[in-house]
């Protein structure tokens, strides 16, 4: 695996050229919007957790982001040409069938010195509903105290068609920012209980900015009715 020999902590100047090239190839490519981006603040770690829908979400994301992001990416990623590109844009690989002290510790050295990770907590790419997240985000605004942004990515998946086929050229794709939200501990809980409680509150937070950012931008999950991504939520 190329990425088994990064640093622990991602140079930030690869993310910073990753973003750069991302940004020109979306911005020529797909009619790409980027909706209140002013709400991922300025400075400050920060955790970035987007829906998952497509191949193109991961990307896409990146390449929006007001600054320059570290996201964790499935380790299967890092081989050959794809995998020398995530390697150098700073992209930290994670084995997802275990739980990675080492993904978790590169992220948590991302934010101690103040930088962005983005995390899919959904997992894999599916409905987009968020109908289930991983409890991996929770651990990470916990341990680091860094908010949580939460993101909707749309319009990823080509119309009708499975997760890995993006859509044609000049499609609408939008990246959708939402306010921060802050998890925290309550005093006198066990871990595991925070965890869920956190974990859950985070889902449903993400799950309405979904629903409203479609409407808001016209864009819809392809393949599911607005009906069924509002009771998900």
């Amino acid at each position: 695996m190329s990425g088994s020999g990064a640093v622990l902590d991602p140079h930030p100047a690869g993310a910073a050229r990753g973003r750069r090239v991302g940004y020109a190839l979306f911005s020529s490519l797909y009619r790409a919007s980027v909706v209140d981006a002013d709400k991922v603040p300025s400075s400050g770690p920060v955790l970035l957790a987007s829906n998952h829908t497509g191949v193109l979400d991961g990307p896409l994301v990146f390449g929006l982001s007001p600054r320059p992001a570290h996201f964790l990416v499935k380790a299967e990623l890092f081989h050959g040409p794809v995998g020398w590109v995530l390697d150098r844009c700073g992209q930290i690989p994670i084995d997802r069938s275990r739980a990675d002290r080492r993904a978790l510790q590169q992220a948590v050295a991302v934010l101690a010195r103040g930088g962005v990770v983005g995390v899919f907590p959904e997992g894999s790419r599916g409905v987009g509903d968020v109908a289930a997240v991983h409890a991996g985000v929770t651990w990470l605004a916990l341990a680091s105290g860094a908010p949580v942004v939460p993101i909707a990515c749309l319009g990823t998946r080509r119309p009708g068609a499975g997760v890995g086929r993006p859509p044609a050229p000049g499609h609408r794709v939008a990246v959708v920012f939402g306010n921060p939200v802050r998890l925290t501990a309550a005093e006198g809980l066990p871990r595991r209980e925070v965890n869920r409680q956190q974990t859950e509150r985070l889902r449903r937070v993400l799950a309405a900015h979904v629903v409203e950012s479609s409407r808001r931008t016209g864009i819809s999950l392809h393949g599911v009715a607005r009906s069924h991504l509002e009771e998900a939520s």
